[in-house]
C-alpha cells in the first residue's frame, strides 16, 4: 500500500505530520507491505504549499504518485470530498511522528476521516 503523509520537514520517517495536508511544505511517501514500512522512503517537496490553484489539484497530484492512503493533522470537507473521488483513503487527526502515525495507523489505531471546519 503506497501512504502519503503531509509533513512539515524533509526527515523522512523521524517528520513532524503537518496539521493541513494542502499548505504542508513536503510529503513522506512510502510503501508498506505486511503491516511494515518498506524503506527507502521518498520526501517530496509540496509544490502547491504557497499557493493552491485549482480545487483539487492536490488530491490530484497525490493520485499521480499512488498514492492510496494520506495521513495528515487535518484536512477540509472539500478536500476530503476530492480525495473520495479518487478513491484515496483520509486518515486525519495524525500528529508526532511519520513512523509513529504510520505504525498507529497500520495497528488500526489511526483511521479518522473527520474533516476540519
Amino acid at each position: 500500500m503506497q501512504i502519503g503523509v503531509a509533513v512539515e520537514n524533509n526527515s523522512g520517517l523521524e517528520a513532524e505530520i503537518s496539521g493541513h495536508f494542502g499548505r504542508c511544505p513536503y510529503y513522506v511517501i512510502l510503501e508498506t507491505e505486511e503491516q511494515k514500512i518498506k524503506q527507502p522512503v521518498r520526501v517530496m517537496a509540496n509544490p502547491y504549499a504557497t499557493a493552491h490553484g485549482q480545487p483539487g489539484q492536490v488530491p490530484s497530484f497525490l493520485k499521480e504518485q499512488g498514492i492510496e492512503v494520506i495521513i495528515a493533522g487535518g484536512m477540509g470537507p472539500r478536500a476530503v470530498g476530492f480525495f473520495n473521488q479518487y478513491g484515496i483513503k483520509v486518515v486525519t487527526g495524525a500528529n508526532g511522528k511519520v513512523k509513529e502515525a504510520v505504525d498507529r495507523f497500520l495497528k488500526g489505531e489511526l483511521e479518522s476521516s473527520e474533516p476540519c471546519h
